[in-house]
């Protein structure tokens, strides 16, 4: 190889060196680009052919090196649509080629690149600072699924929101196995409970009645002295609801009644000590007996709380009279009322209602012209397993329908389906999860069918302290008309469009591209790159995986590491010109030989 073999491998060395000093000046000039990925040097010996006993070190080549499996640090930023890759993926982009009538024109072709720092352009389009547009794939905005295979140009429009009309109602709920209303009374049973008969005209139904079976005549003396039932001296109460009214019988033939109950003179006929009795009780027993009567019904004392149809009714007193009346101590009769729902509720029932239901919750739906209308639920039960004799817990849900509703116009409405629980807490009835509120309106605003959907197990009876509905789910899929007010890309890689009526709609999806052989892509402008045929195609992740909204990744090249390289190199390129310096001198002595 000789001097003229040492002098060409020291200039492919001084070229070798000038190489890697360009990819150090340009990882130096790059450190603050945003995604830019460090080129590395690499050397290549090239070895002539020569026997092993003549074999001499060759020449040198330089080959860059890229670092895209290298990730740079990811710093957080405050605009929302600047987003970062935490995997060994690339964002797709391609690049404007050209304008025609006002609208930009796209190449179709795909480049791709790490540098996130997108911004929406006047025409809703999502640009880098290197002048390439996002793409991805289109989302139903009803559905939220995805629509198309095939990546292209994200565009957002600004546009108002439609309305979108409310089709499904998410609920689930506890309610309390004993429902503490307004008017339950822990002293009077079935309290908790609202009867049908308290609004309405329940065909069929009886009233709390307690009967005596000893034959008796209106005619007959009242006084037991004379063959009546009734024992001067002795007492007689009736329980109302918990409010006590005491008979005490007395003879007036032997002095006026002194006492401090309700004295019954039975010096007379049954007919007027049952008639004082009657007085006496409506007079005293509380509103539950203010229709209450006292009678001979079929030759037995019959005593009714009249139209009353949830009170209860006991009796206890002196074992004479009592016995005499054909009673026990301690008799108690309840009403025998059938569930009959009550459909609607009146405005002027409205505080009653309050009264023997508890709150359900508040939500407002929409209709199909974003017209808003807050559907306010209430529960009622209407049957228990505790009464006498025992019945099945059963709930009715109820809406306010008409909340300007006055005098006998509905104000609360139904929901056509009654819930029933076991005695474990679980729902037995309805099967399924959910049921159908059909043609749902709200103060004169047109829902339709709506799907109030609870799923499984959503609906429970469990024992509450509180005595209250503890709703843990309350929402629904409608939602008025809106201005687009900002957009924002989340860590799912969901483009996320925000407007002035609160809704969050995602708009598109981010589409990532990896590949085997990331760092044989080819480099091009602006940090973004091509696939080759050593690189392999484009593996596409329609997941969004690896995404960080509000995040950037900056530049991978290290300075302190650029300027170690940066003095070896200078070394090895200053040693590389001894070697031609030293070759001159060895050729100037050898042409100085034939002097």
């Amino acid at each position: 190889m000789g001097i003229y073999g040492a002098l060409s491998s020291a200039v492919t060395g001084l070229r070798a060196q000038a190489h890697a000093l360009e990819n150090i000046s340009g990882n130096i000039a790059n450190s603050q680009t945003t995604g830019y990925k460090r080129i590395e040097t690499d050397f290549l010996d090239l070895i002539p052919d020569a026997p092993i006993s003549r074999q001499v070190p060759g020449a040198v080549l330089a080959q860059s090196r890229s670092t895209n499996d290298v990730k740079g640090d990811i710093k957080t930023v405050a605009n929302e649509t600047y987003i970062a890759l935490n995997s060994n993926g690339f964002f797709i982009v391609e690049p404007k080629v050209g304008q025609a009538d006002g609208n930009a024109v796209f190449a179709g072709t795909n480049f791709y690149t790490r540098r996130g720092d997108f911004e929406i352009d006047k025409d809703g389009r999502l640009v880098n600072g290197a002048g390439y547009f996002l793409k991805g794939l289109p989302i139903d905005t009803r559905t939220g699924n995805i629509s198309g295979s095939v990546p292209e140009v994200i565009q957002l429009s600004n546009a108002f929101l439609p309305a979108q009309l409310t089709s499904r109602i998410n609920y689930q709920a506890n309610l309390p196995q004993l429902p503490k209303t307004t008017a339950y009374n822990a002293t009077v049973p079935n309290s908790e409970l609202l009867h049908a008969a308290d609004y309405m005209t329940v065909p069929g139904s009886v009233t709390a009645t307690m009967t005596g079976s000893m034959a008796l005549t209106g005619a007959n003396p009242a006084d037991s002295a004379s063959g009546g039932p009734f024992v001067v001296g002795e007492s007689l109460t009736l329980n109302v609801n918990g409010t006590n009214v005491v008979f005490d019988f007395y003879d007036s033939g032997a002095g006026a009644y002194s006492g401090s109950n309700q004295g019954i003179d039975v010096s007379g006929d049954i007919a007027t000590a049952l008639a004082a009795m009657q007085t006496a009780l409506r007079a005293s027993g509380g509103s539950a007996a203010a229709d209450a009567t006292v009678g001979i019904s079929g030759g037995n004392l019959e005593i009714t709380l009249g139209t009353n149809y949830s009170a209860t009714l006991t009796v206890t007193g002196d074992t004479a009279t009592l016995g005499n009346l054909g009673l026990t101590d301690g008799d108690i009769a309840y009403p025998a009322v059938p569930i009959v729902p009550v459909e609607t509720v009146s405005a002027a029932q409205n505080t009653q209602f309050l009264t023997n239901t508890i709150a359900g919750g508040a939500i407002t739906v929409y209709a199909q012209n974003g017209a808003p209308a807050n559907v306010q639920l209430r529960w009622a039960k209407v049957d228990s397993q505790t009464n006498t004799p025992p019945g099945t817990d059963t709930w009715h849900l109820y809406y306010m329908s008409n909340s300007n509703a006055t005098g006998s116009a509905p104000m609360w409405s139904r929901v056509d389906t009654q819930f029933q629980f076991g005695a474990d807490g679980s729902m037995i009835s309805p099967s399924g999860s959910s049921i159908e509120l059909n043609n749902l309106a709200v103060n004169g605003v047109a829902i339709g069918d709506v799907d109030f959907r609870y799923n499984t197990n959503g609906l429970s009876q469990f024992a509450d302290v509180n005595g209250t509905a503890n709703v843990t789910t309350l929402n629904q899929d409608g939602y008025g008309a809106g201005e687009f007010v900002s957009v924002a890309i989340n860590d799912n890689g969901r483009v996320v469009a925000t407007y002035s009526n609160g809704e969050r709609i995602d708009m598109a999806q981010v589409v990532t591209a990896e590949f085997n052989a990331m760092n044989k892509l080819k480099r091009l402008d602006g940090g973004v790159y091509s696939a080759t045929s050593e690189s392999g195609e484009a593996i596409t992740d329609l997941s969004g995986g690896g995404i960080i909204g509000g995040s950037l990744e900056a530049s991978n090249t290290d300075i302190s590491e650029e300027f170690t390289k940066l003095i070896v190199t200078q070394q090895a390129y200053a040693a590389g010109t001894r070697i031609v310096s030293t070759a001159d001198e060895m050729l100037q002595e050898a042409l100085n030989m034939v002097r």
